[in-house]
Protein backbone atom coordinates (compact mmCIF):
# COMPACT_ATOMS: atom_id res chain seq x y z
CA UNK A 1 0.00 0.00 0.00
CA UNK A 2 1.50 3.18 -1.28
CA UNK A 3 2.56 6.24 1.92
CA UNK A 4 2.95 9.56 0.00
CA UNK A 5 4.51 12.37 2.08
CA UNK A 6 2.59 15.60 1.66
CA UNK A 7 2.65 19.46 2.69
CA UNK A 8 -0.46 21.64 3.13
CA UNK A 9 -0.31 24.78 1.42
CA UNK A 10 -2.79 26.56 4.07
CA UNK A 11 -0.70 25.99 7.33
CA UNK A 12 2.69 24.14 6.07
CA UNK A 13 1.90 20.85 7.74
CA UNK A 14 4.16 18.41 6.76
CA UNK A 15 1.98 14.45 6.92
CA UNK A 16 1.86 11.20 5.78
CA UNK A 17 -1.14 9.64 4.11
CA UNK A 18 -1.60 6.08 2.81
CA UNK A 19 -3.78 6.23 -0.30
CA UNK A 20 -5.52 3.54 -1.64
CA UNK A 21 -6.80 4.96 -5.19
CA UNK A 22 -5.05 7.41 -6.83
CA UNK A 23 -7.70 9.93 -7.08
CA UNK A 24 -8.47 9.65 -3.39
CA UNK A 25 -8.72 13.36 -1.70
CA UNK A 26 -6.27 13.99 1.03
CA UNK A 27 -6.89 16.55 3.49
CA UNK A 28 -4.30 17.64 5.82
CA UNK A 29 -4.99 16.17 9.42
CA UNK A 30 -4.32 19.73 11.36
CA UNK A 31 -6.14 22.27 9.12
CA UNK A 32 -8.88 19.85 7.38
CA UNK A 33 -7.59 21.63 3.99
CA UNK A 34 -7.79 19.59 0.74
CA UNK A 35 -4.75 22.42 -0.48
CA UNK A 36 -2.11 19.95 -0.20
CA UNK A 37 0.69 18.92 -2.38
CA UNK A 38 2.06 15.98 -3.20
CA UNK A 39 6.05 15.91 -1.72
CA UNK A 40 8.91 13.00 -3.60
CA UNK A 41 10.24 11.71 -1.01
CA UNK A 42 13.69 9.55 -1.61
CA UNK A 43 11.96 6.39 -1.27
CA UNK A 44 9.52 6.91 -4.27
CA UNK A 45 12.22 8.29 -6.22
CA UNK A 46 15.24 5.82 -5.76
CA UNK A 47 12.82 2.86 -6.26
CA UNK A 48 11.75 4.09 -9.74
CA UNK A 49 15.41 2.49 -11.24
CA UNK A 50 13.06 -0.46 -13.32
CA UNK A 51 15.73 -2.77 -11.00
CA UNK A 52 18.74 -2.67 -12.93
CA UNK A 53 20.74 -0.96 -10.75
CA UNK A 54 22.08 -3.12 -7.84
CA UNK A 55 24.85 -1.38 -6.71
CA UNK A 56 25.05 -3.64 -3.62
CA UNK A 57 27.51 -5.69 -5.58
CA UNK A 58 25.50 -9.24 -4.89
CA UNK A 59 23.44 -8.44 -8.22
CA UNK A 60 26.24 -11.31 -10.31
CA UNK A 61 24.51 -13.95 -11.26
CA UNK A 62 27.17 -15.72 -12.86
CA UNK A 63 26.49 -14.60 -16.09
CA UNK A 64 28.74 -13.25 -18.37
Amino acid sequence: MPMFEYICLECDNKFEELVLRGDTVVNCPLCKSADVKKLVSAFSSSSNSGGSGDSSGSGNSGFG
